[in-house]
């Protein structure tokens, strides 16, 4: 009787270890890496920070849920490489060091920008040139410690730069391109055990819209930053605000734009809104002798520049003679003392957006970028109104 027992017992055991083994085979095949669908709030890092003494290890890593680190370059043989090769190697220690204070922070390489996008099109171009780039991008996160990387091709088929390469094929390049590296990305997050991020840096207007399959390559994106921004200066004849939220009522001289017009254009264009970040500019635009009429809003100016938050808040907020508006259609503010008209975000506009991210279910906020609001007064607002 003992000896029968003992042979149940084996039988019964090499049934639930069969059982076993075969669910843990289902859940391997079934496995998906896990999609980013909270709420997000993206923060540039520009490498040049550092010169100004604003060093990685300054970021508050406790709001921030990504930290994009800006830029890497393309080099000839069509690999990303280091932009700054006397800051980066520091700073990638340093940001390093901040995900192990925050260990559900996430941080990304973002590769081209403005200045560096000339070899985009040619990366893109065939399935050799995508497959060099693609490799270089797992390269290098591997090699330095990052989460993802982030492509911020400014732009595909037209715009950036005069001496960047452009081709109409980079619509449908720009795809494939993107299908590569997440391709190569899930191949070593497989190996690695986990999710490797893909994102873009997206432009505001219908040429990028038209230009980009934004209905098809979201499939391969873990989110797009929408660069909401720079809607206008010193390109513009008047001045005009840097990122209203909504639509002007009232009669201007130039073309209107407004966030909400371009989040509604990319989700017209198939875009998920909970794969949609909102860029958020922590700086402003001046422009000097603005004639004085309408409180120097939509008026001929002669010179314009940029500044930081800091740079406003600290010479202009609380200045003689400047006075403070806020468009009750557009919810920006706006800065005016008879002949200098600065359009900024400060906490009030970016409370608003933050309110406008959450009704529309779109997937968090981006911010270019931290080293101007380095007192974190802007940075405060926004992770509160989207963490009520």
């Amino acid at each position: 009787q003992p000896l029968k027992r003992k042979s149940r017992d084996t039988k019964d055991l090499y049934a639930m270890t069969l059982v076993f083994g075969v669910l843990i085979v289902i859940l391997i095949m079934t496995y998906k890496p896990p999609v980013e669908n909270s709420t997000r709030l993206v923060g540039y890092y520009a490498a040049w920070s550092a010169w100004s003494d604003f060093t990685p290890d300054q970021i508050d890593g406790e709001k921030l849920t990504h930290i994009n680190y800006a830029f890497a370059n393309i080099d000839e043989s069509l690999k990303i490489t280091l932009g700054y090769p006397n800051l980066d190697p520091e700073n990638f220690k340093k940001l390093n060091t901040l995900k192990k204070k925050h260990p559900n922070l996430k941080t990304l390489i973002s590769v081209g920008g403005w200045s560096w996008s000339g070899r985009f099109s040619d990366a893109a171009l065939s399935d050799e040139s995508r497959r060099i780039f693609a490799d270089s991008c797992v390269d290098f996160i591997i090699k330095y410690g990052f989460d993802g990387v982030d492509l911020d091709w400014e732009y595909p088929v037209s715009g950036g730069v005069a001496e960047n390469a452009r081709r109409p094929e980079d619509k449908e390049n720009f795809t494939l391109l993107l299908k590569m590296i997440r391709d190569r990305l899930d191949v070593q997050g497989q190996e690695d055990g986990k999710h490797y991020l893909l994102t873009i840096a997206g432009g505001a207007g219908s040429r990028y819209i038209n230009n980009t399959e934004l209905g098809t390559l979201h499939e391969y994106l873990d989110f797009a930053n929408l660069m909401t921004y720079d809607f206008h200066g010193s390109w513009d004849k008047y001045t005009d605000f840097n990122a209203p939220l909504y639509l002007d009522g009232s009669a201007s001289p130039q073309l209107k734009l407004s966030i909400e017009e371009v989040v509604q254009s990319w989700l017209d264009a198939g875009f998920p809104a909970n794969k949609i970040v909102l860029g958020i500019p922590f700086y402003g635009h001046k422009y000097e002798n603005v004639q004085n009429e309408n409180n120097g809003l939509y008026q001929t100016y002669q010179g314009s520049s940029s500044l930081s938050y800091r740079a406003i808040a600290e010479n202009y907020l609380n200045a003689p003679g400047y006075v403070r508006y806020f468009h009750k259609d557009s919810k920006v503010p706006w800065l005016f003392n008879g002949s200098i008209f600065i359009s900024y975000d400060d906490e009030e506009s970016i409370g608003l957006k933050a309110v406008y991210i959450k009704s529309k279910g779109i997937g968090g906020a981006m911010v270019w970028e931290l080293s101007q609001d380095p007192d974190r007064i802007l940075l405060d607002a926004l992770h509160q109104g989207l963490n009520p």
